[in-house]
């Protein structure tokens, strides 16, 4: 049996099934959301990859890196003082503050509350930076790492649609079951591997960097799953999928008759009481290697003392005291498929309440970075290099919990508990990198500013709508924002101790953030307009189910705008190409200055035809027409997911209360350089061609951005 196990352990890591699942769940920008009922992402059905053949595989690539290092120092001592040799600096820093707002930080900085940033613009340069069409995440950050527009990079939104279903997928990465399973009674083994599948194009600048041996560590930049082979090292980020192949699906166990259905990513289970314990049962992913999917599941026991608000958890062979309202340490979740293959996965659990009813949180479970299921870096061996050095870490590329905060399952004093945390993991790997790099790139985006600011932007505003929705402590979070802005300061500063007279540092931010008030329906206002139809049974399940193909010319779902139904591309179009570019110049047209009569103001800044912002060979992917709201508006939450049903606008009621999804040129981000610079209008694009220049590279022409021109010479 032993022997049997270790060959299907190996056989496992090829296996990666690939199906529409019900409850998957979507990215960042979509955290409060309704599940989908079909979701096609990474990790869907899993790659199921034995633990014990990952460690092998990581521990193998470690023994030949040991084997082949008197080589490599060889190598690259003679290729590495090239690669340096036209070099204008030593070392480049980037440090991504996602979302940080240019008015908070003008308002922080002449509080005299930030002093490093202060420093650094005194030092060098402080300036607006422009973001992408759209402003989010995964499209600038990929517009960071490539320089060049959209057009260029293939990423618009967190998602695409099936040009042939209508469904949704991850936009940024996908990946493709085996083409060869062998069948042997229950068991399905592979004999072939699965496609993990990055789809962001064209190259980024540290990989350019890496051709001429010019080393680079990465981490935690959007859209770098799965890691691509390159001169350095990289710890993915945004859109890695937990353990069940989601973006993020926490679970909640309760001695309530009823268990809650969440709008939100998460699943409801009962807690069973058993005498003096009370059994419940994590639920992990399907087990692709057996014929019938099987969920996977594991047991645990509660005991519950209500005198003290305490609790004992017994799960896996461990004992865990549970206090009130504190996060667990990572605990390491291990599923057994069978025949001696497994899976582990890392998650946090948290005593919500004991009375009246007991309520225990468990968070998504991340991949576990020492025994990963997935690749979630490069060198493989990278990230349980992380883990064995700094200890266990969240791998999850939205490890924040909003859904869980949208739906009150944590409360806001658990959400920064947890945001605080992943920020200490990040900050650790960000020493640890600086430490160890005497030259080359150093990059790392913290995610933080970003999570709150989304949850928490209502503490600005007294008058948002989602403050009775909440039934919000106001004086209690009144200050949470700065006190975030005044915590990424303090990382800039421990930063900067790494900066000489041969390093240049960029501080920057992909986008700004603005408060999200009202939500726009598209789809009620393409079908007010005539360019959409739907069917005749009045049902709205979402995602587009609700249109009827035949006669619709235009639609919309998730943040970035409008598409038209093309035909030869949609499976149902019915516009033809000859008649597209008018059909879009007359939606953005029309779109643009939307009036929101219940409150007199502009709801849609400007709408943009797609060729007049993107160019590129992958502008056939791109939105037909950007929406650019204005400031306190987004897309409705129901338009998201391809919804058409509701009233065209409505309140935003939810935690979920601040937003960048509004007109790009007004929401710019932020960029702090120790030297000054000579551009007038620096964009997130320049990035990528300066740091080539600055190693004394030539940008490749493709890139749209341009060098910035660092001046060197200043001390």
């Amino acid at each position: 049996m032993t022997a049997l196990g270790a060959v299907v352990r190996s056989l496992a890591a090829t296996i990666g099934n690939v199906r529409l699942v019900g409850r998957i769940l979507i990215p960042a920008a979509f955290v409060s959301l309704p599940p989908l009922d079909a979701y096609v992402g990474p990790g869907a059905g899993f790659a199921f990859v034995g633990s014990l053949f990952s460690l092998l595989a990581a521990f193998a690539t470690g023994a030949v890196a040991i084997l082949a290092l008197p080589f490599r120092v060889l190598l690259r001592s003679l290729r590495g003082s090239q690669g340096y040799k036209k070099a204008k600096i030593r070392k480049l820093i980037f440090l991504g503050l996602d979302g940080l707002e240019p008015e908070l930080v003008d308002k922080f900085l002449a509080a005299g509350k930030l002093p490093n940033l202060a420093r650094l613009r005194d030092l060098g340069r402080y300036a607006r930076l422009r973001t992408t069409f759209p402003a989010l995440s995964p499209v600038a950050w990929a517009t960071f790492a490539t320089g060049t527009n959209p057009g260029k990079h293939n990423l618009f939104d967190f998602l695409n649609r099936n040009l042939r279903t209508y469904l949704p997928e991850l936009s940024s990465s996908s990946v493709r079951q085996p083409s060869r399973v062998l069948t042997l009674g229950r068991w399905r083994l592979p004999l072939s591997k699965p496609v993990v599948e990055l789809r962001r194009k064209s190259r980024p600048f540290w990989s350019l960097l890496g051709d001429e041996m010019v080393g680079s560590t990465i981490l935690r930049v959007p859209i770098t799953f799965p890691p691509e082979p390159f001169q350095g090292r990289l710890l993915s980020a945004m859109c890695t999928p937990d353990l069940l192949g989601t973006q993020g699906s926490f679970q909640l166990f309760t001695t309530e008759p009823k268990t809650a259905q969440f709008e939100e990513a998460g699943v409801c289970h009962r807690l069973v009481s058993d005498g003096e314990t009370l059994k419940g049962e994590v639920r992990g992913p399907a087990n692709s290697v057996r014929g019938d999917a099987a969920e996977l599941r594991i047991p645990f026991c509660l005991s519950v003392d209500r005198d003290a608000s305490r609790a004992r958890l017994a799960i896996g062979g461990k004992e865990l005291e549970l206090e009130p309202d504190r996060f667990t340490p990572w605990v390491r979740l291990t599923f057994r498929a069978g025949l001696g293959i497994k899976l582990t996965g890392l998650a946090q659990f948290r005593l919500v309440a004991v009375s009246p009813h007991v309520r225990l949180y468990l968070s998504p479970i991340a991949i576990d970075p020492e025994r990963p299921a997935l690749p979630v870096s490069h060198p493989p061996f990278y990230a349980p290099y992380l883990a064995k050095l700094l200890g266990d870490f969240s791998t999850l590329g939205l490890a924040e919990d909003t859904w869980a905060l949208n739906e009150r399952v944590l409360d806001e004093d658990s959400f920064l508990e947890q945001a605080d945390q992943l920020c200490v993991e990040r900050e650790a790997m960000l020493e640890s990198a600086l430490q160890r790099t005497k030259r080359g790139v150093v990059a790392c985006v913290f995610d933080t500013p970003d999570r709150v600011q989304h949850m928490f932007f209502r503490y600005l505003e007294p008058g948002h709508p989602a403050h009775a929705a909440n039934g919000d402590s106001f004086d209690r979070y009144a200050d949470s924002i700065e006190d975030l802005y005044v915590r990424m300061d303090g990382i800039v500063g421990r930063t900067m101790r790494h900066v000489d007279d041969e390093t240049v540092l960029f501080v920057l931010s992909d986008h700004g953030f603005k408060s999200f008030q009202r939500g726009v329906n598209l789809n009620a206002w393409l079908t007010q307009e005539g360019y959409l139809a739907t069917k005749s049974d009045g049902k709205d399940p979402g995602y587009l189910r609700a249109i009827d193909w035949s006669r619709t010319r235009a639609y919309s779902f998730g943040l970035a705008g409008i598409y038209l139904n093309l035909r030869g591309r949609e499976s149902c179009g019915q516009v033809e190409p000859a008649d597209a570019e008018p059909l879009r110049v007359e939606i953005a047209k029309k779109l643009t200055g939307l009036r929101d009569p219940e409150r007199d103001e502009t709801a849609v800044n400007c709408a943009y035809p797609k060729g007049s912002v993107y160019s590129g060979p992958y502008t056939r992917s791109a939105p037909d027409v950007v929406v650019g709201y204005s400031p306190g508006y987004r897309c409705s939450w129901g338009v998201a997911l391809g919804k058409v049903a509701g009233p065209l606008f409505e309140d935003n009621t939810k935690a979920w209360s601040g937003d960048h999804c509004v007109d790009p040129p007004l929401v710019p981000g932020v960029v702090f350089c120790n030297r000054g610079f000579e551009a007038d209008d620096p964009g997130i694009e320049d990035m990528a061609p300066t740091a080539l220049r600055l190693f004394g590279l030539e940008p490749p022409p493709h890139m749209d951005g341009r060098d910035v021109e660092v001046r060197l010479s200043q001390a």
